[in-house]
């Protein structure tokens, strides 16, 4: 039952953007009944999240701010909505910003997440009029870094937030923290994002969930490399593996037993366009690809070539990740377990007429949305 899921789950993200497209050019061209936020007060405001001047072309505006606490970094997502008196929302303008590294690395002292928090609420505190600050909503959806920590650790990180954001001027209630379910998230489901990949792949699923350090060796590593890696508040010590074998056959045997039977074919995609976003993108730069701010287009034969490559040369210089042979021979290997074909093209980029590619655009709908009930 888990391969049709899964080929589903694959399917659900990349239709998702379509999707997403198509409500954008609805939201511009229909009329429906208005849409007005509900009067929703926090303790110290006198003011709704219905307030707001109107303009003499009868629209007013709407923020909603949400941040995106990943594995490898916490994004904020500052959306602009224009709202018609006679129109649904319609997307005006987005500001974003990254800060390094995830929430989880904070896992032993929640507090040292206070600083990045507090920078990216200064972007949001600069990128919203103080006028709609009370009545802006702010939220954070954690992903796949928390989802794997013990749940107390998660916990006192997501308490932290809930103080912070309780302490700013936006809208905060009881949900504006939490941790996304996986499936909901769609682009990472559960074990096979990169990170999650990469654990399996270097044989660390099945090492005690103790704290500490824990040795793995790969043949996906440079034969001669040492170094440490952190997951999931683990620190790793992971070293290169001498088979007799090149490289990238090794690495490539051992890829396909970590996706035997965890995903199904997807039929009918060759005719289909696709975009690829998160990792698929960042590898496409790291390998020269595509350009790191306008993006492009590559097929799966060039990851596979690309992982062939890097493999063959066994030397990790400083400006190259140690996991790059893997990563890529994981990507190429993954796109064609699920059915993609070696000429098949992927239009690679950050950004859709100006909007980030990531769920927070629906998220931040959906919870605006869910203020209505209230």
């Amino acid at each position: 039952m888990k391969r049709p899921k899964l080929a589903g789950a694959f399917l659900f993200v990349c239709f998702l953007f379509a999707y997403l497209m198509f409500v954008k050019h609805h939201y511009s061209t229909s009329k429906p009944e208005a849409y007005r936020l509900p009067p929703h007060r926090r303790p110290d405001s006198d003011l709704s999240a219905d307030d707001g001047p109107t303009t003499d072309a009868g629209w007013r505006f709407q923020y909603g701010i949400m941040f995106d606490a990943g594995s490898t970094g916490t994004r904020i997502h500052v959306f602009k909505f224009q709202i018609e008196d006679k129109g649904a929302p319609k997307l005006a303008q987005e500001t974003f910003r990254a800060i390094k590294p995830g929430l989880s690395a904070y896992a032993d002292d929640p507090q040292q997440c206070t600083a990045g928090i507090v920078e990216l609420l200064e972007v949001a505190k600069s990128s919203v009029p103080p006028s709609y600050w009370t009545s802006t909503p702010v939220v954070l959806k954690a992903t796949a870094g928390l989802r794997l920590l013990p749940g107390e650790k998660a916990d006192q990180l997501l308490d932290r937030v809930r103080a912070l954001f309780l302490d700013s001027p936006f809208l905060s209630t009881d949900d504006s923290v939490s941790i996304m379910d996986g499936t909901d998230e769609g682009k990472t489901y559960l074990g096979l994002g990169l990170m999650s990949a990469r654990l399996a792949i270097l044989g660390g699923v099945d090492a005690p969930p103790l704290g500490g350090s824990t040795e793995l060796v790969s043949p996906c590593l440079a034969p001669e490399y040492s170094g440490s890696w952190e997951h999931a508040d683990m620190v790793y010590i992971v070293k290169g593996q001498s088979t007799g074998e090149p490289v990238y056959e090794a690495c490539l045997s051992r890829v396909e037993k970590v996706l035997y039977q965890k995903v199904a074919k997807a039929f009918g995609v060759t005719d289909m366009d696709f975009y690829a976003f998160s990792f698929y993108y960042d590898r496409a730069v790291d390998i020269g690809a595509i350009d790191e701010k306008k993006g492009g287009s590559i097929r799966v034969s060039d990851y596979t070539d690309a992982a062939k490559r890097v493999c063959s040369d066994v030397s990790v210089g400083p400006q190259r990740s140690p996991f790059l042979c893997l990563d890529l021979v994981y990507i190429s290997a993954l796109l064609q377990e699920l059915g993609f074909p070696p000429h098949k093209q992927f239009r690679l980029a950050r950004t859709i007429n100006q909007v980030e590619t990531s769920w927070a655009l629906g998220a931040t709908f959906h919870y605006i949305e869910s203020l209505k009930a209230h």
